[in-house]
């Protein structure tokens, strides 16, 4: 790489970065300006220039979250009152290139937690070939919480502030500013879904891979409900002036505590007994409709899609708060009555896995109804507007504990990373060799789609259901979860309303 502390000129100013193993890595660069005081809950806004050379060797501070639950060993995260969340991280092996494929991440939690940071590390991508940048996005309150008089979805707005940033400035890191892929997992995947759908996000990257992508979209009905409820427990009136007078871990601690009590709210419809109150809103605006609407109306046919799902999705979460082996019938028969589609409803799931027990229907049902079905439906509407499309599955199993294919195994294998956090938990700190082997392929082939548009295995259509399935032997067939796909083929993703 040459200069230890390689240079580069921003749009806004010089930064500083550091070499590490042979890339350079600038840290912490704000592509926004921090959204306090007058800023709270607006759209974000360009950096203010800064004089002489930035130092971008530090991440910056996480968007107001707390810590994640379930997560061995998870601190608290660190009190910030810069509010200099909105900010991303590049990974270079070349800062004078100007040609290489760029590859932005969007992380995933929930759209309650998380970061573009730590964890996240882009040395295996930047190693191969390809300027890797992660950034941040508003969560919670601060980002999706529908407020009359402030525009809605901020943190979808923030990952368009984070794109155009990258078309702006990548190319002074050595990155193609009209090759740019952007990829995600879960929540990460459900804010790369709804840029398809926006025409804000427009041309700001050719390449999507969405990793688990989730159904939950809301109406803004819903939306502003739940933003009563958290305003509610604050203490506060639900108008923009109360909130934006509010200390942001007031409202992160509000949201918390209806997040754990979900099921309380009986008006909610199924939303109520999932892990989060906060998604995408559709609210005419900045979100006019699904991207499931959008996609097949052709809306993205420009832009190369490949996406996929984990076989036993839901068994994380079952597994995490102690309940495998405990799901009751009654249990069953809520998420039945609440997730199995038309026309059949809970008897066809009944009749298609005859075989199941209560917790079997439960998570397979679930799995089905937040992340398999709506990604597979992404994959279809893609493909039926003529936008190229690739589909997969993951089938290999956590190398430790009860977990299956499970939802988040997926990120460990694509970044090689083993060890901390929900990684250590699932895979151990030093996986099986076939494992670690199965992600180096994976990564191989996020970053063959990311130069070439090509992953190694051919489009998925509509009538050869081409998936390219990772397990421990990897092979290419026609979509696995036939049974499901067939329960769910009258089915369209669209944003859940208040119960009628």
């Amino acid at each position: 790489m040459g200069q230890a502390e390689p240079e580069v000129s921003t749009t806004a100013g010089r930064v500083r970065g550091r070499v590490e193993h042979g890339n350079a890595v600038f840290r912490g660069i704000p592509f926004a300006r921090p959204p306090l005081a007058d800023l709270r809950f607006q759209a974000p806004v360009p950096p203010e220039p800064w004089d002489g050379v930035r130092e971008a060797t530090e991440f910056g501070p996480q968007a107001p979250q707390m810590a994640l639950p379930g997560t061995p060993g998870a601190a608290e995260p660190p009190q910030d009152t810069t509010g200099e969340w909105l900010t991303v991280n590049v990974w270079t092996p070349d800062v004078h290139a100007r040609t290489l494929p760029v590859m932005v991440w969007i992380h995933g939690g929930a759209y309650l937690f998380g970061s573009g940071g730590p964890g996240y590390d882009g040395t295996p991508f930047a190693s191969s070939g390809a300027v890797f940048v992660s950034c941040n996005y508003r969560l919670g309150m601060e980002g999706f919480g529908h407020i009359e008089g402030v525009p809605a979805n901020r943190g979808l707005l923030d990952a368009v502030a984070a794109l155009t940033w990258v078309r702006q400035n990548i190319a002074s890191f050595g990155g193609d500013p009209g090759n740019v892929t952007v990829f995600g997992e879960s929540a990460g995947a459900g804010v790369i879904s709804a840029l398809l759908a926006m025409d804000a996000a427009k041309g700001l990257f050719r390449r999507a891979i969405a990793q688990s992508v989730p159904g939950t979209f809301f109406s803004a009905a819903l939306a502003g409900t739940i933003t009563e409820a958290v305003a509610a427990v604050a203490g506060i009136p639900a108008s923009y002036e109360a909130l934006s007078r509010t200390d942001p871990m007031r409202l992160v601690a509000a949201q918390m505590d209806v997040n754990t009590h979900m099921r309380e709210y009986l008006n909610w419809g199924p939303v109520r007994i999932t892990d989060t109150p906060f998604s995408p809103v559709v609210d005419g605006e900045v979100l006019t409709r699904t991207p499931w609407r959008a996609l097949v109306a052709g809306a993205a046919r420009d832009v190369e899609l490949l996406t996929g799902h984990n076989r036993d999705e839901y068994r994380l979460f079952i597994a995490v708060q102690g309940r495998l082996g405990r799901i009751t019938d009654d249990q069953a028969n809520t998420v039945l009555d609440y997730f199995a589609p038309a026309p059949d409803g809970p008897a066809g799931y009944r009749k298609v896995y005859q075989n199941a027990d209560a917790g079997g229907l439960f998570e397979v049902a679930f799995s089905d109804w937040l992340f398999r079905m709506p990604t597979l439906h992404l994959a279809q509407a893609h493909a039926m507007s003529g936008g190229t499309t690739y589909l997969y599955e993951l089938t290999a199993q956590a190398p430790i504990g009860p977990f299956g294919a499970c939802h988040a195994l997926d990120v460990p294998l694509v970044f090689g990373a083993y060890g901390e956090g929900i990684s250590a938990m699932l895979t151990g700190t030093e996986p099986p060799a076939d494992f670690v082997a199965l992600g180096d392929l994976m990564r191989r082939e996020w970053l063959s789609f990311a130069a070439s548009g090509r992953p190694g295995w051919l489009p998925y259509g509509t009538e050869h259901r081409t998936t390219r399935v990772y397990d421990l032997q990897p092979d290419v067939r026609s979509y696995p979860e036939e049974a499901s796909m067939h329960l769910w083929e009258r089915h369209m993703f669209d944003a859940l309303d208040l119960p009628a």
